[in-house]
């Protein structure tokens, strides 16, 4: 009896101390895991990022907007309050995979209803990786209107990086256009077609400079001595190192970035950290994120370059320039030299040379199933749909639906949206990627592809000729809810028995965006394991509001009850309670 008395006293005491353990544990983790909270709103205001007036898309009066700041696995709660007045709005939290918050995606059309005017909208989820990511408008073609911003999150308290740096820094690169984004889009949507043609600017860090004596403009328009339009100006300390961050949200352009005297180290790319490379010039496509080291070795007597030109299109627009200040020189001190030309707009040796060097860093190598379950291979090409020039994948050009996806497949409101599923491939025999096609009408459709839950997916990306006679174009492409193996870059069209047998399967890199280059493929693999709807499209906005894109559906049934903050629109209005 004294023995059972005490070994009841023993479990007790380790009932007591495993209790412990587990209250300590989860006090840890509540103190390590922060929510972090933004207020903001977002309205049109009179700016002149470049030096010319015209209507920006702000978020508390700022474009870009306010960078996130978190650390890896911390909430983060944005209460987004629509003032635009006239128009609907959705932020896209880019490179965030949202598991277990589909809804949060912000892809107006796929996860949830757009905001209406007046309306505060609040998006929650967890950060789970550390890295470097973006934000962005994701309805309509806001998001070249100033709508946008970074996303930056280290690792938690007592973790380092594998590679070492004094400070931090970041910087965005996108393009201007003058014109609002309702020209363009009527434009494209117009018989007969209006392109966007190339942009007025380059803005870096949402700052740029037009040349406002331009025939033609306006002088109560274009101030070249507004201070809103002065060069973005780093200041570096001689001798330390900088981690530069930098992210592309062009709506058109891919962009190669320079340093002036510097070499740029790449460690980091998408959130993964990348076998190290050293670049003069990077190449950087829309919706890409890399972090460069720079070390700060040149003469300090004077100030540098840091320019912007853009690639892969014949393009007019001029290089975009900042300026690399070594303290202590006056942070708005021109350098002395011209600023860097850039390399030629149609070499693109280089540009796939630099696609092909991006690898998982030895030790954070996640890797790839080796062979996958299901195959889709994407034709890019433009097409003719009634008169309309539009952009399709395997002849199919892309279409939202009113109801957004994730409800309709939730609530069994399948009518909404075409129930055909879409092309899985094209008759790669016959046809010619590097001719205009014999017949380049194409059809419309909204359907979308289903995935097996936990399967393994490749994605094959070829391009080919648009309508105008030789003539490829670069198109980066962007997966919602995921990151995926890049397994190899080829010129040509794609061969799946000989290709396939030379995939990187050893230590590929992990990204979330990837181009396409002219002529040539993208091969892909990803894991359906993040149960919801993910769009899948070419990140350059006319491109996508032009039809190029696709959906997948994946678990389904392991979402959880849709908030209602989602609906309003479409056939998802009957849910909503008076």
């Amino acid at each position: 009896m004294v023995e059972l008395l005490k070994c009841r006293s023993l479990a007790k005491k380790l009932l007591g101390f495993c209790l412990f353990l587990c209250f300590a544990s989860f006090a840890f983790q509540s103190v390590e895991a922060k929510v972090r909270y933004h207020k903001w709103e977002v309205k049109y205001e009179y700016k002149s990022p470049d030096c010319y007036k015209r209507l920006v898309i702000t978020i508390n009066g700022r474009s870009p907007g306010p960078t996130i700041n978190a650390q890896q696995g911390d909430t983060v709660i944005v209460e987004l309050k629509n003032s635009l007045l006239t128009e609907n709005v959705a932020i896209h939290w880019h490179g965030i995979r949202q598991h277990g918050t589909p809804w949060s995606d912000g892809t107006e059309g796929v996860t949830q209803c757009p905001i209406v005017p007046g309306d505060t909208f609040v998006y929650k989820f967890v950060v789970d990786r550390p890295g470097t990511y973006l934000y962005h408008a994701h309805y309509g073609m806001q998001r070249e209107s100033g709508l946008y911003g970074l996303i930056r999150v280290s690792l938690p308290d007592g973790e380092s990086e594998p590679f070492s740096y004094d400070y931090d820094r970041s910087v965005i690169l996108t393009d201007w256009y003058h014109k609002s984004t309702y020209e363009q889009a009527t434009g494209l949507a117009s018989i007969p077609f209006v392109w966007v043609g190339e942009p007025q600017s380059i803005l870096i860090q949402g700052r740029g400079k037009f040349n406002c004596s331009t025939p033609g403009i306006e002088t109560s328009l274009c101030n070249a001595t507004n201070p809103e339009c002065s060069p973005f100006s780093l200041t570096v300390v001689p001798g330390k190192t900088y981690r530069l961050r930098i992210g592309s949200l062009t709506a058109l352009s891919a962009l190669s970035f320079e340093i002036e005297g510097h070499n740029m180290t790449v460690v980091e790319a998408d959130g993964h950290n990348v076998e190290p490379f050293v670049v003069q010039n990077l190449f950087i496509y829309s919706g890409e994120t890399y972090s460069v080291l720079i070390k700060a070795d040149q003469d300090s007597s004077r100030n540098y370059w840091a320019s912007a030109h853009v690639v892969s299109r014949n393009s007019t627009t001029p290089n975009g320039l900042g300026i690399i200040n070594y303290y202590p020189n006056h942070r708005l001190r021109s350098p002395p030299t011209i600023p860097p030309i850039g390399p030629r707009w149609n070499d693109v040796a280089p540009r796939i040379a630099q696609s092909q060097a991006i690898k998982a860093l030895k030790g954070y190598i996640h890797t790839p199933p080796e062979r996958p379950d299901r195959v889709i291979v994407m034709l890019n090409t433009q097409n003719r749909i009634d008169g309309h020039v539009r952009w399709s994948v395997n002849n199919v050009s892309f279409g939202l639906p009113h109801t957004p996806y994730l409800v309709a497949l939730k609530q069994n409101l399948l009518h909404t949206f075409e129930q055909t599923p879409p092309p899985e491939g094209y008759d790669a025999t016959n046809y010619d990627i590097y001719s205009v096609a014999k017949n380049v009408n194409a059809t419309t459709s909204n359907s979308i592809y289903h995935l097996k839950f936990n399967s393994t997916v490749d994605l094959i990306l070829q391009n080919a000729n648009t309508m105008t006679v030789n003539n490829s174009e670069t198109h980066p492409w962007h997966l919602h809810g995921h990151d995926f193996w890049v397994l190899g870059y080829g010129t040509g069209k794609f061969n799946i028995s000989i290709d396939s047998e030379k995939y990187n399967l050893v230590n590929p890199i992990m990204k979330n965006t990837v181009p396409i280059h002219p002529y040539g493929w993208t091969a892909l693999r990803f894991r359906a394991n993040n149960p919801g709807v993910w769009l899948f499209h070419c990140h350059i906005e006319s491109h996508f509001f032009m039809g190029m894109g696709v959906v997948f559906e994946e678990g389904m049934e392991k979402v959880n009850r849709l908030p209602t903050s989602i609906m309003g629109c479409g056939e998802t209005k009957r849910f909503l309670k008076p």
